[in-house]
């Protein structure tokens, strides 16, 4: 199973926005090719929720929700494409959500980001 890596330089950040982008109800995921030299066993993948969004309660319930089904991602293999960095933007709506049809709908997006052309 790949380690899960933050980015922590507020350029990396903006190089990653500047990538492929989808949005969803529940997310919103921007990806870049790899551009951080790192080991072979590691997914860069950052998990950021807007301070509008709610509470601090709210807030790292929405985060701990989409962290544990990119865990589950990185299981299946195929799901992830390893060779980009991501950032997913986790909107309220997944609040409510259940994790099953948020997993659903992740998978299809991380599909949809791997063959689409930026």
């Amino acid at each position: 199973m790949p380690k899960l890596e933050s980015l922590k330089k507020n350029d990396h950040f903006k190089l990653v926005l500047k990538g492929k982008k989808l949005h969803t109800d529940f997310f919103s995921i921007y990806a870049k090719k790899n551009f951080i030299k790192s080991k072979k066993d590691v997914l860069n993948i950052s998990l950021v929720m807007k301070k509008k969004m709610g509470t601090a309660v709210k807030r790292n319930r929405i985060k701990r929700k989409l962290k544990a089904i990119v865990i589950n991602l990185t299981k299946i293999k195929g799901a992830i494409n390893h060779d980009y960095t991501y950032i997913v933007f986790g909107k309220s709506k997944a609040y409510e959500e259940n994790n099953k049809n948020l997993q659903q709908l992740m998978i299809k997006s991380f599909k949809k980001l791997k063959y689409k052309n930026v």
